[in-house]
C-alpha cells in the first residue's frame, strides 16, 4: 500500500513530490511527509493525515531542492501520527528513507541494533532497515549503494525503498522486492513513484524494478540497476508510458468514483476494441489463442483473486463452466498458498488485480508457477509484475482507477472473463455457431446499454435517500448474479460503512431471514432470465416479513414491480451480460449513500487502492 515518489534533476523537487503524492494518495493516506536534500542539511516535513494536511504543514519551510522523496502511509507498523510518519532519518541524521512494505523480521534487526547502541523513535519497521542501512554504511566502511544491498539482503519481507543521504545530493538509491517501482526517465533528470502517475506530464520513458533488483539514480549519469543478491548488474528495458495526464484528472467530477463509473461504457468498449468483431464472428485474443492447445486441454482452471477482482472472478467461474465445459474454482489469493493446493501441470492458474500489484495474487501465481501450471494474468496497468510474471494474459485498458472502490475495471475484468469464456467455448466446439454468433453481437451492444443504465442514476439517488441511514443491508442474486450481490454488498460497505452482505437468494432462508424487519432493506437482482421464477419466490418471503424491497429487473418487468417497494430498469440481456448491467445501478447507490452520509468517497477509511503487502 503507501505510495512513494521523488525527484533529481533542475527542477524544484517539492511541487513534484506534493503533486506526486496527491495522485498516490489512493494507495494510503493515514499520514504524509517528505525530505528535501540540501548541501547544507536536510529539510524534512511530516504528519499524520492527508498531503493537504502536509501542505499546511509546509508553509514557511525551505522549499527549493531540486532533489528529494516523499511518501503517503497506509499504516501497518503503528498507528498513524507524526512520529510514524515516514520518511524516517537514521540515527546518526544523515541517512532518510522511505518505504512501501513490511519488513517481517524487523525485531530481531531491532535487537540486533539495540546490542549496537541504536535507539528508536518510532514503532515501524522502517524506521529499523534506515538503521541498519547506517549500520552497514558506518561499520563497513561503504558507500550508500553498497549499504543499501547489504541490509536488504538481510530484511525478510516485502518492500520498495528510496534512500538518501544528507552527504550526497546528487544520489538516490532505490529498491524493490514486492512492492512496485519505478523510474521516469527524463531529460537529465529522473522520477520514483510507485506508479507511474506522478510523472506522467515530464516523461513517456520509465523503467520498472524487477523484484530483487535496486538501481542508484545518480545526477548526470545513466540509471545503473543491479540484483541485489548477487550485485550482478541489469541492463534494464525502456518502457513508453501508456498514460495521459486527463486520464489521472476528475474531468469536472465531484468524485473519482462517479467519473469512473460513467467511463464504463468507454471502457468497455475500449477492453473489447480490436478484440471482438461481431459481424466476423472472430474474437482475437493472442494470449489465448497462441496457447489454446493448453486451454483446450486444462483439465480445471483456477481462478485468484482478492476482492471485487475475487467477485468478477466468480462470474468468470459461471461464463467459463458454461459456455466452455471447463471445471473452474475460484480462490481468494490470500488463502490459496497457505493451504497447501493441489496443483497439477495440466492445470491453468487465472489471476485477476486491477493494479497488477496485489501482494496476495502475486504469491499465489509464483506457487502456482513453481507447480508447473500455466498462468495467465487479467490486469489494467501495463507493466505490472503480474503482466510480468505471467505465461500470458489481457490488459482490460480500463484507464488508471483512482477512486479506492473498484468500479470500471470490475466490468472490464467481467468483459474480459466473457471474451476468453466465448473464444473457449468456439473452439471446443461448445457452442453453436449461430449462438456463438448471437452472443458476441450482443456482447458489442453492452457498452450502449450501459450508458442507458447509467441513466437511472436519479430514481438511485431518491432510493438512496431513503435508505442512507440503515444500519444493515441484504443483497440477493441468484446464478450469474450471486457474485453481482457479492459485490454490491461490498461497495456499500467500502465506501458507506453500512453493513451489508451478499447472499445466494435461495440461502436466505438458512440464516440470514431472521434478520429481515420493517427497517431492513433488501436488494434484489430479479432479471426475467434464468432463476427469475424462485427469485420472485424469495421476494415473496421477504414481503411477507415486512422487509424493504428494492430490486434491481429488466425494463418492462410488471411481476416484481407490483411486489417491491422500489424498482430500478436496467436494459434487456442475455443473463451472460446480466452481471454488467446489474452492478450500475448498484454502484451508483453506493456512491449516493455514501456521499450522503458524509463520507470520503475516493478514499474510505482504513483502505488502500493496491494492496502490495499480506
Amino acid at each position: 500500500m503507501c505510495g512513494i515518489v521523488g525527484y533529481i534533476g533542475s527542477r524544484e523537487a517539492y511541487p513534484i513530490i506534493i503533486n506526486g503524492l496527491k495522485r498516490l494518495e489512493y494507495r494510503g493516506y493515514d499520514s504524509a511527509g517528505f525530505v528535501l536534500n540540501y548541501p547544507e542539511g536536510l529539510e524534512m516535513v511530516k504528519t499524520k493525515g492527508k498531503v493537504v494536511d502536509l501542505e499546511d504543514k509546509a508553509q514557511g519551510v525551505k522549499l527549493h531542492a531540486n532533489i528529494g522523496v516523499g511518501h503517503t502511509r497506509w499504516a501497518t507498523h503503528g498507528v498513524p501520527n507524526d512520529i510514524n510518519s515516514h520518511p524516517h532519518m537514521s540515527n546518526n541524521g544523515n541517512l532518510v528513507i522511505v518505504h512501501n512494505g513490511i519488513i517481517e523480521n524487523y525485531e530481531a534487526i531491532k535487537i540486533k541494533l539495540y546490542s549496537e547502541g541504536y535507539v528508536f523513535h518510532s514503532e515501524t519497521d522502517t524506521e529499523v532497515l534506515v538503521n541498519l542501512i547506517e549500520y552497514f554504511k558506518e561499520k563497513e566502511n561503504l558507500n550508500l549503494t553498497d549499504a543499501v544491498r547489504y541490509a536488504l539482503t538481510e530484511v525478510i519481507g516485502a518492500f520498495a525503498i528510496a534512500v538518501m543521504d544528507s552527504q550526497n545530493t546528487d544520489e538516490i538509491v532505490v529498491g524493490r522486492l514486492g512492492s512496485p517501482l519505478a523510474i521516469g526517465i527524463g531529460e537529465d533528470e529522473f522520477f520514483i513513484a510507485s506508479d507511474a502517475s506522478p510523472f506522467v506530464e515530464f516523461t513517456k520513458d520509465a523503467i520498472y524494478l524487477e523484484d530483487g533488483e535496486m538501481a542508484t539514480i545518480k545526477r548526470g549519469e545513466k540509471v545503473k540497476v543491479r540484483k541485489i543478491v548477487d550485485n550482478k548488474e541489469v541492463h534494464p528495458s525502456i518502457h513508453e508510458l501508456q498514460l495521459d495526464l486527463e486520464q489521472i484528472e476528475k474531468g469536472g467530477y465531484e468524485h473519482f468514483m462517479l467519473k469512473e463509473i460513467n467511463e464504463q461504457p468507454k471502457s468497455i468498449h475500449d477492453t473489447m476494441r480490436g478484440r471482438l468483431l461481431p459481424d466476423e464472428g472472430i474474437i482475437k485474443m493472442a494470449g489465448i489463442w497462441d496457447h489454446m492447445e493448453r486451454f483446450k486441454k486444462a483439465k480445471r482452471i483456477i481462478i485468484v483473486a482478492c476482492g471485487t477482482s475475487w467477485h468478477a472472478g466468480l462470474v468468470g467461474e459461471y461464463l467459463i463452466e458454461e459456455l466452455a465445459r471447463i471445471p473452474v474454482e475460484v480462490e481468494y489469493a490470500s488463502e490459496f498458498r497457505y493451504r497447501n493446493p493441489i496443483i497439477n501441470k495440466n492445470d491453468i492458474v487465472i489471476a485477476i488485480s486491477q493494479s497488477g500489484e496485489t501482494a496476495d495474487t502475486l504469491a499465489a501465481l509464483k506457487l502456482a508457477k513453481e507447480k508447473g501450471a500455466f498462468i495467465y494474468g487479467i490486469c489494467n496497468v501495463v507493466g505490472s509484475s503480474i503482466a510480468r510474471i505471467t505465461d500470458a494474459g489481457s490488459y482490460t485498458h480500463a484507464g488508471p482507477e483512482i477512486g479506492v472502490a473498484s468500479t470500471k475495471a470490475f466490468t472490464a475484468q467481467l468483459t474480459i472473463l466473457t471474451l476468453i469464456a466465448l473464444k473457449l467455448g468456439k473452439h471446443k466446439g461448445n457452442l453453436s455457431n449461430e449462438r456463438f454468433m448471437s452472443l458476441c453481437y450482443e456482447l458489442s451492444t453492452i457498452p450502449s446499454k450501459v450508458e442507458k443504465a447509467l441513466n437511472t442514476n436519479d430514481i438511485v439517488k431518491k432510493i438512496s435517500e431513503i435508505y442512507k441511514d440503515a444500519e444493515n443491508a441484504l443483497y440477493l442474486g441468484r446464478g450469474y448474479n450471486f457474485p453481482t450481490a457479492l459485490e454490491g454488498a461490498l461497495k456499500l460497505k467500502e465506501i458507506s460503512y453500512i453493513h451489508a452482505e451478499g447472499y445466494p437468494a435461495a440461502e436466505m432462508k438458512h440464516g440470514p431471514i431472521a434478520l429481515i424487519d420493517e427497517n431492513m432493506p433488501v436488494f434484489v437482482i430479479a432479471i426475467n432470465k434464468g432463476h427469475y421464477e424462485k427469485v420472485v419466490s424469495n421476494i415473496q418471503e421477504i414481503k411477507s416479513r415486512s422487509g424493504q424491497i428494492i430490486a434491481v429487473v429488466t425494463e418492462g418487468d410488471k411481476q416484481v414491480r407490483d411486489l417491491a417497494d422500489h424498482v430500478i430498469e436496467i436494459p434487456e440481456c442475455s443473463e451472460e451480460f446480466s452481471p454488467i448491467l446489474a452492478s450500475i445501478p448498484l454502484q451508483l447507490l453506493s456512491y449516493h449513500v455514501a456521499v450522503m452520509r458524509g463520507c470520503n468517497v475516493d478514499q474510505p477509511r482504513n483502505l488502500a487502492k493496491s494492496v502490495t503487502v499480506e
